[in-house]
This record gives structure tokens, sequence and C-alpha cells, in this order.
């Protein structure tokens, strides 16, 4: 296979991984608190990327990389988990899964701004017909969503973007697994003693479902997902192989109603096929 088919490929297996995320979040914030989970989950990643750096000898980072791992760290270490387990506590997974239709979007902005890549007018089209229709699904929920819950996902949304931008640009010279065990890294220092002060009194009452779920964040939608996500942008084009991401609400959907039982309404449902239809448009334009 060809440089941008491997991207296409890489790009796939980190979006499929990602899709559970959200399900995963929803089922840990149920007994943990999600300052912890996220500081947490990113504490067990960040050791675990510290043996990856260390087995295979990693090329440390320059000085000029520092800006770019914070900016990755802070969007897709910090503010992710830390805006979505919040979101969680207010909306479903499978209502937060729909604003996912707006993650290609905002991927492809950065892309643009902080990744140099140029998409066709007709791109721009397509995705912000699909960003109305998601936004506008969100403030149509009125009292049968939460605004504090969409607000959270709003702004999840645009500092996963950014940090997958950002990443995806560093991973060219640097490698996708390593630059997300690089964020990790310097995210230690913080999210460590944070985890220890955000400690739970006592994990008794933390069932089985939480659990598995704060174990497929840490591992998973931390480290392994970034591994072949951050590979995937930078091969094919971060704005282009961004568009996978189309998927991942059908996919995070199913998750959510065979795992945790949660009803996903038509409107859901119609909205994000109209999501994927128009970032499907995008995908055509954007290089």
């Amino acid at each position: 296979m060809n440089v941008k088919t491997n991207g296409w490929v890489n790009g796939f297996i980190g979006m499929t991984i990602f899709a559970g995320s959200l399900p995963a979040t929803r089922a840990a914030v149920v007994d943990l608190a999600p300052v912890f989970l996220t500081c947490a989950r990113a504490t067990i990643a960040a050791l675990l990327g510290l043996v990856l750096l260390v087995l295979f000898r990693a090329r440390r980072p320059i000085m000029q990389d520092l800006l770019s791992l914070i900016i990755t760290a802070m969007g897709v270490v910090v503010g992710f988990p830390l805006l979505t387990s919040l979101a969680l506590q207010h909306v479903s997974s499978a209502h937060s899964i729909v604003f996912l239709g707006l993650l290609p979007v905002c991927t492809a902005t950065f892309a643009v701004l902080r990744g140099g890549e140029r998409p066709r007018p007709a791109f721009w089209f397509f995705s912000l017909l699909g960003s109305v229709v998601v936004a506008g699904y969100a403030l149509s929920r009125g009292a049968k969503g939460s605004l504090n819950g969409d607000v959270c996902m709003l702004a999840a949304v645009v500092v996963c973007g950014l940090g997958y931008a950002e990443g995806a640009r560093l991973s060219r010279r640097l490698g996708g697994w390593q630059v997300i065990c690089w964020a990790l890294l310097i995210s230690l220092p913080v999210m460590l003693p944070v985890s220890i002060l955000t400690l739970p009194a006592s994990f008794a009452k933390v069932n089985f479902p939480a659990w598995l779920g704060f174990g497929y964040v840490s591992l998973f939608s931390m480290l392994i997902g970034f591994i072949f996500w951050y590979r995937g942008l930078a091969q094919g084009g971060i704005a282009a192989v961004g568009q996978l991401q189309l998927f991942q609400p059908f996919i995070g959907l199913g998750l959510a109603s065979l795992l945790l039982h949660e009803t996903v309404s038509w409107s859901m449902l119609f909205v994000t096929v109209a999501a994927i239809v128009c970032v499907a448009g995008a995908k055509r334009f954007a290089v």
C-alpha cells in the first residue's frame, strides 16, 4: 500500500477506537468524578507512554516542538477528556455523540490554521452546512437536553480538533506514537498530583462497568487510538483523513445502544445521518 492508503487505514483504525470513548466515559462517570477520571486516565497512559519511549529509544523533541506538544496536550490529554466527562454528567452518551459530527469541520479548520493545508472552497460549503445541522439540533433540544452538557460538548469538539491537527502536524516529523507519548509525558507532572488529590475515599462503590470504561479510556482512548490516528492524519492529510470521523457517530451510537441500553431517538439518527452526508460531500473536496 502507498503512504496515503496507509494513512486511511491507520486513520480508520484510530477513529474506530475513538468511537468507544464517549460510551466508556459515560459508564465511568457514573461512579468516578470527572476530574479524577481525566487525570487518572492520562496518568496511566503517560506511564505506559514513558515505557514505550524508553523501550524504543525515541528521539527527543527539540525546544521548538514544546509549544506544539503543549497545545496537543491541552486539546486531547486535558481538554477533550475533562469537558466530555463533565458533559456526560448531564447528557447521555447517545446525545453527546451527535456533536462528533462537528469534529471533521474543526479538525479541517485547524488543519488550515496550523497545518498549512488548503481544501477547495466547496469543502467549506459542505462542512459548514454539517455544522449548522448539528448545532441547530443542539439548540433545539430545549428542556429535553442540558445547556451545560451541550456547551461542554461543543467546547470539547473545538479543543479536540485543535489537538488533532496540532499533533498530526508534529507527527510528520516526530512520528504518531511519539507525539502522543511526549504530550502525555509533559502532562504527567500535573496529572499525577491531581489524580492523588482527587482520589476517591473508597472504591467499594465503583461498579464493574465503571472500571471497564475507565480501563478503556485509559488504554485505548488515551494512547492506542492516537498511535493510529496521528499516523493516519500525517500520512493521508489532516483535512482529508479527518473526514473519517463521519463514521464515528454511527459506531458510537451503536455502542451506546448495545452496551449502555440508551435510547437512540429518531431525531438523533436523522441529525447524525444529515451530518454524515454533509461531511461526505466535504470529503470529496478536501484536497
